[in-house]
């Protein structure tokens, strides 16, 4: 016998015939001998019939009358299905997400889940019911000492399905929904998109965080820190959907069930060198150009930036490990000699990163990182990040200094750090899935002080705003003054409130302020396989390139390529890129 957590979407119970095939889906697994705890989401578009009614009386209504309002959509989901399941002779009880124990933060509409108190499931369980949860939400603790009912924001059913699953030590979660499971890409974009029947939690990541809908980015990071047994299915077919792994197991902790450590990793790579090219032509083809005869000498890139300029031209850096800058650098000058440029390479460096789930969607993370390092007066060269990783790349000797200071401040044990890691090829895809972002907006601080503490300064008062980044790009070329310009891209929602939020700051800069870029849409490429795979970068620079579309922005991290294009070439280069990894025709394994 086992025990399942089994979370349906609001498509999957948006009427009363779905909601009697799901009884039935149910009561097969329980004629199996299968204990099942079953959490729902409200009911089709129900959730924004309450959102529209609530903004029909108040533009701004109160958060917790909020909470209040839309909690009530799970409960008839949990009501009607528990009335269906007990119609057909299997005994069911539906509760709330406070009758069940689901106990969170106070923060009204975005609340993380602190713990679930399981007694009362594990009772009902022991009686032969099946328990039908509210997902969606819980309750805290107001100042006064009263119960107060909260949500968990966005995707919140399938945060409570995980956690649930987490808590109760559950064989298996099954996250059931109106698409098969987790494709290669979105559909409505590219219509061959393929099943994946496996995708590790970190690539999950990566993609959920890159605007992939199907699970949000707060599920897996539970899945992936609990090791939780998920999979991903459709509810209206049989088929086996995709399932999620994950390397770590830990057990839940005191501080929180969605509230423990969010980086429990760091590393170390020594040896590395810096290439930095400027004033290349922004013109389609040139980053394929560089890194495909990189690739074809055999020579293994691993961080790449690029950031745009005026007077339309590019500059890009990499790395490369010191053993063979000098063939990169011979390379790179041959290339030069054809469309242009200017060379700088710097030897002595490290590259530091930490790790963790979920690291960019919590914007404090990667402030206090480069706090750290600025309070121990190390100036940051490059900077990589994505959402299970940030990397720095710093001057080598003071490797040792940075190791400690970001170890202490994340409170890492030895454990938890490796230095100079070998690549593991796991014979893993070098691209399981792409995604396409269209709604990123590109800004840049024009200007900011070359020195310790700037990137730290920008982060952490942004963090303090409440916005959270994504791509974030030092450009190597300096101004007259030595000052530098950093350009990220975040989501367009945030930008007029970023504006505000860094006024404060801009003014202590002389000469300091913002520019926005184009509209942009962002492409990405993720893949467990990419740090054991030569030429993936390269790979999709042409994909891109052969359908005429330049390139504004590059960043990248250990498993994820992204790519900053004009808005109106997004779906065209999504396709491409799709294409070019032969994503449509396999299964994605």
């Amino acid at each position: 016998m086992a025990l399942l957590v089994q979370k349906y979407g609001g498509t999957s119970v948006g009427s009363v015939e779905r909601i009697q095939a799901v009884a039935r889906r149910i009561a097969t697994n329980r004629e199996l001998g299968n204990d099942l705890v079953i959490v729902v989401s409200a009911m089709g578009d129900t959730t924004d019939e309450l959102t529209g009614l609530a903004h029909a009386i108040s533009s701004n209504p109160p958060q917790r009358e909020m909470d209040m309002l839309l909690a009530t959509g799970e409960q008839v989901s949990i009501a009607l299905l528990s009335m269906a399941l007990n119609e057909i002779g299997i005994p069911a009880t539906s509760m709330t997400g406070a009758q069940v124990g689901i106990v969170t933060e106070s923060a009204h509409g975005k609340a993380r889940i602190l713990e679930i108190r399981t007694d009362r499931i594990l009772g009902l369980l022991n009686q032969g019911q099946v328990v039908v949860v509210a997902g969606f939400q819980g309750t805290s603790l107001s100042s006064g000492g009263t119960a107060e009912i909260t949500t968990l924001g966005r995707g919140g059913s399938d945060t409570s399905g995980v956690a649930l699953a987490a808590a109760l030590n559950a064989d298996i979660c099954e996250i059931y929904t109106d698409v098969p499971g987790v494709l290669s890409t979105d559909p409505r974009k590219v219509p061959d998109a393929q099943l994946m029947k496996e995708i590790s939690c970190d690539e999950m990541l990566e993609l959920a965080s890159l605007g992939a809908a199907v699970l949000h980015p707060r599920a897996v990071e539970i899945a992936r820190n609990y090791g939780v047994d998920l999979v991903v299915r459709s509810s209206l077919t049989p088929e086996e959907g995709t399932k999620l792994t994950s390397k770590s197991s830990k057990s839940l902790g005191r501080e929180g069930l969605e509230l423990g450590k969010p980086v429990d990793g760091l590393e170390i790579l020594e040896n590395q060198g810096v290439i930095a090219i400027s004033h290349l032509p922004d013109s389609p083809g040139v980053a394929a150009k560089l890194f495909e005869t990189l690739s074809e000498k055999k020579i293994n890139v691993d961080l790449i930036i690029q950031s745009t300029h005026e007077g339309n031209s590019n500059d890009i850096t990499f790395t490369v490990s010191a053993s063979e800058m000098t063939r990169a650098i011979e390379i790179s000058k041959n290339i030069l000699e054809t469309i242009g440029g200017q060379l700088l390479a710097e030897a002595g460096m490290t590259k530091l990163s930490i790790s963790g789930a979920g690291i960019m969607g919590r914007p404090g993370i990667a402030a206090n990182l480069f706090d750290t390092l600025s309070r121990a007066g190390i100036n940051i060269r490059l900077i990589a990040t994505s959402e299970v990783k940030v990397s720095c790349v710093i001057n080598e000797t003071l490797g040792t200094k940075a190791l400690r200071s970001v170890a202490d401040s994340f409170e890492l044990n030895e454990e938890e750090i490796k230095i100079n890691p070998t690549i593991i090829n796991n014979n893993e895809p070098d691209v399981r899935g792409v995604a396409l972002d269209q709604d990123q907006a590109q800004l840049s601080v024009i200007k900011v002080p070359d020195k310790p503490g700037t990137a730290a300064a920008l982060c952490s008062t942004l963090a303090e705003g409440g916005i959270s980044l994504d791509a974030i790009v030092q450009s190597e070329r300096q101004h007259k003054d030595g000052s530098r310009d950093i350009s990220f891209t975040l989501k367009k929602e945030d930008r007029e409130k970023a504006g505000f939020t860094l006024a404060p700051l801009l003014a202590q800069w002389p000469g300091a302020h913002l520019k926005d870029g184009p509209s942009i849409a962002r492409i990405s490429a993720v893949g467990a396989g990419m740090p054991s795979t030569a030429g993936t970068a390269a790979r999709m620079f042409r994909a891109l390139a052969n359908k005429g579309i330049n390139i504004a922005m590059i960043a990248t991290s250990e498993i994820r390529i992204s790519c900053v294009v004009p808005e109106k070439n997004g779906i065209e280069g999504l396709q491409a890129v799709h294409e070019e990894f032969s994503l449509g025709k396999r299964k994605i394994n």
